[in-house]
């Protein structure tokens, strides 16, 4: 089932950088999204890569190398979004716990805000099925998990296969 999610997730990311078309406003929304609280809140977990950044629902995000920090856009679009759905905030200042990077928020295509960790735009991981997951790690040799100061972590998990 895995080596299915992993192999599928490959082929979506053909689209990844592409300039296809954003995806609607709900997409890549966490549950805590859903709220009546306004911000997004990032926190910190432990993880098999050491301490990770995280959403308050506890769900790993991750950065993409073919962003550009600071230029106020996401390198994903279009496919790419249904593989790595862009973490949403509803303010541009959203509440953190743990993290000493620089949190703020770019606004997308379609309108909706999404967070960023030291001017890098942040994902979620459709493998990631559980809080704590970190299964999108190393995914084409550009999506990483992040520490709390923002530096992206490009070391393997531990115990993870294909390494």
């Amino acid at each position: 089932l895995a080596g299915g999610v992993l192999a599928g997730g490959v082929l979506v990311l053909g689209g990844c950088g592409s300039d296809g078309g954003d995806a609607g406003a709900g997409a890549g929304r966490s549950p805590a999204d859903s709220s009546p609280a306004a911000d997004v809140v990032l926190a910190t977990a432990d993880s098999d890569l050491g301490t990770v950044v995280v959403d308050a629902e506890g769900r790993t995000v991750y950065v993409f190398d073919k962003n550009s920090p600071g230029s106020g856009e996401s390198a994903c679009s279009g496919q790419c979004l249904e593989a790595w759905p862009p973490v949403v905030a509803e303010s541009d200042d959203p509440q953190v716990d743990g993290v000493t990077g620089e949190v703020g928020a770019i606004t997308r295509d379609d309108g909706t805000m999404q967070m960023t960790l030291d001017g890098y735009p942040l994902y979620y991981w459709q493998g990631d099925s559980e809080p704590g997951d970190t299964t999108g790690q190393g995914v084409q040799g550009v999506w990483w998990v992040v520490n709390p100061d923002g530096a992206k972590i490009t070391a393997a998990p531990a115990a993870a296969p294909g390494y």
